[in-house]
C-alpha cells in the first residue's frame, strides 16, 4: 500500500514540475508526442513586442505599439513577467493594467512593501 501511494506522490509531483517549466520544456517536445496531447499545442512564446501587442500586452497607460511605430531595437518584454501577467488576466479576468498593478503589488508585498510605497519593517525610517 505505501508503494502506490510513494507511486502516486511521484507521479503528482513529476506533473508538477512540469507545469510549472512547461514554458522552458515546450520547445523541446517532439511533435510526436505533442500531437498526443493537442490542449498543449497552444503555448507559444512572446519574444517580439509585435507578438505581446498581440496577445494584448498593451494598453493605453502601458503602449508597446509605440515601441513597435519606433522601430524598437529590443526583443520584447520579460517573458518571464508576461507570462505572470497573461496569467493574471486569464485566472482574475482582468485587463492588462489591472493585472500589471496586480502583479507589482505581489512584488512589492514579497520585498516586504506595502501597496503604496511604504515598508512593512517596525524599524524602517519613513520620515525625519
Amino acid at each position: 500500500m505505501l508503494f502506490y501511494i510513494s507511486l502516486v506522490a511521484l507521479v503528482a509531483l513529476v506533473v508538477l514540475v512540469l507545469h510549472r517549466y512547461r514554458s522552458s520544456i515546450a520547445p523541446y517536445v517532439p511533435r510526436r508526442v505533442k500531437t498526443l496531447f493537442p490542449q498543449f499545442n497552444h503555448y507559444v512564446p512572446l519574444s517580439t513586442f509585435a507578438d505581446q501587442a498581440s496577445a494584448g500586452m498593451s494598453s493605453s497607460n502601458f503602449d508597446i505599439e509605440a515601441n513597435i511605430m519606433d522601430g524598437d531595437s529590443r526583443s520584447g518584454l520579460d517573458e518571464r513577467g508576461t507570462q505572470e501577467v497573461m496569467e493574471i488576466m486569464r485566472q482574475e479576468r482582468v485587463n492588462f493594467d489591472q493585472a500589471r498593478l496586480i502583479r507589482h503589488n505581489r512584488i512589492l508585498a514579497n520585498n516586504g512593501i506595502d501597496s503604496s510605497g511604504m515598508p512593512l519593517d517596525s524599524k524602517a525610517i519613513t520620515h525625519l
